[in-house]
C-alpha cells in the first residue's frame, strides 16, 4: 500500500472504532481526504507527512475555482482537518498543516420552528378513529416532548421507556446514551397507543420496538417524514415541516421559557454547546419579530 492508502485506511479505522462513526460518515470523510490526495499528488507528488500549510491553501483555492459553494468547501475542510489531527495524534506528523487554515465564512441558517398553536393544530388534525391515529399522535407528542431525532424515535424500544418515572433512555449518535424527561401529555398519549398496540400483529424481531407499522414491523424514517408532512398539510401549515422541526421547536420553546442552555444541550444530546447555541439566536429572532410587530415605535 502507498503512504496515502495506509494513512486513509488507518484514519477510517480510527473514526470507526474510536469515534463510533457510521458508514455514510466514513464514506464522506474518505471522499474528502481523497480529494486532497489527488490534488497534492497530481501537483506536488507529496506523501501525507510532507503536506504543508501552503498546499492546503492552494487545495482550498482549487475547490473555489471548481465552483464548489462555501458550505461544501467548509465540509471538505472539516474532513481534512480531522485527517491531520489524527496523523498528529498517531505521530505521523509533528506539525498540523491545517491548524491555521480558516474556512469560508458561513451565514448561520436558522431552522424552521413551529409555534405552540401550530403544534396543537397538527395534533388536532389526527383522526383518532383510524387504526394508526393514536400511534401518529404518540409520535408527534414524543418528538415534541423529548426533542428526539427521527432515527432515535424509530429505534426507540419499550425497554428504554420508564414512563412511571417520566424518562426515556435514548441511544443517540455514536451509541451515546442519555436520559430525556418526557412530559405528562406525551406519557398519556403513548399510553393510549400502547393499549392499541396490544391488539396489533408484531413481526419477529420487533417485539421491543415502540412504533410499528400496520404489518407489525419497525417504522422507517421515511414513513415518519410522510406522516408529519401529511399532518402539516391537513393543519394548513405552509412551512417546510419535517420530524426535525419538532426537535427545533422543542429546543426553541425551552429557551424562550428560560431553560438553561446546558440542560437543553444535555436533552438534545449535542456534543458541543455551540450547536445548541443556535436556539439562542432563534430566541433573539423571536424577540426581534415581536418588537417589530407590537412596539408602537417599531413601525
Amino acid at each position: 500500500m502507498t503512504p496515502w492508502a495506509d494513512a486513509i485506511s488507518d484514519f477510517l479505522a480510527y473514526l470507526r472504532l474510536e469515534k463510533s462513526l457510521g458508514a455514510k460518515t466514513l464514506i464522506a470523510y474518505k471522499a474528502d481526504v481523497e480529494k486532497l490526495r489527488d490534488f497534492v499528488q497530481g501537483n506536488f507528488s507529496l506523501d501525507p507527512k510532507d503536506v504543508q500549510h501552503p498546499h492546503i491553501e492552494q487545495f482550498l483555492s482549487s475547490l473555489y475555482d471548481a465552483g464548489l459553494n462555501e458550505r461544501s468547501q467548509a465540509r471538505i475542510l472539516s474532513g481534512i482537518k480531522a485527517f491531520f489531527k489524527y496523523l498528529l495524534l498517531d505521530d505521523v506528523i509533528s506539525v498540523n498543516p491545517t491548524q491555521l487554515v480558516e474556512g469560508p465564512k458561513l451565514g448561520r441558517k436558522l431552522p424552521e420552528v413551529l409555534s405552540l398553536q401550530e403544534v396543537e393544530s397538527m395534533m388536532a388534525a389526527i383522526d383518532l378513529s383510524k387504526p394508526e391515529g393514536h400511534r401518529n399522535k404518540a409520535i408527534l407528542e414524543t418528538l415534541y416532548s423529548c426533542g428526539l431525532r427521527v432515527s432515535e424515535l424509530v429505534n426507540l424500544q419499550l425497554s428504554q421507556m420508564y414512563l412511571d418515572k417520566g424518562f426515556l433512555r435514548i441511544v443517540g449518535k455514536g451509541n451515546k446514551e442519555r436520559l430525556v424527561p418526557i412530559g405528562g401529555k406525551a406519557i398519556k398519549t403513548i399510553g393510549h397507543y400502547l393499549e392499541s398496540r396490544l391488539h396489533m400483529p408484531v413481526q419477529k424481531g420487533s417485539a421491543d420496538v415502540v412504533f410499528l407499522n400496520r404489518r407489525g414491523a419497525k417504522l422507517t424514517t421515511v414513513m415518519v417524514f410522510l406522516i408529519v408532512k401529511d399532518l402539516a398539510e391537513k393543519a394548513g401549515i405552509a412551512k417546510n415541516i419535517s420530524p426535525h422541526t419538532f426537535r427545533h421547536s422543542f429546543a426553541t420553546h425551552l429557551i424562550e421559557g428560560g431553560a438553561d442552555l446546558r440542560a437543553v444541550q444535555e436533552m438534545l444530546g449535542h456534543e458541543s454547546i455551540t450547536t445548541t447555541e443556535i436556539y439562542t439566536h432563534l430566541d433573539r429572532e423571536f424577540l426581534k419579530q415581536s418588537i417589530l410587530l407590537y412596539h408602537p415605535r417599531a413601525k
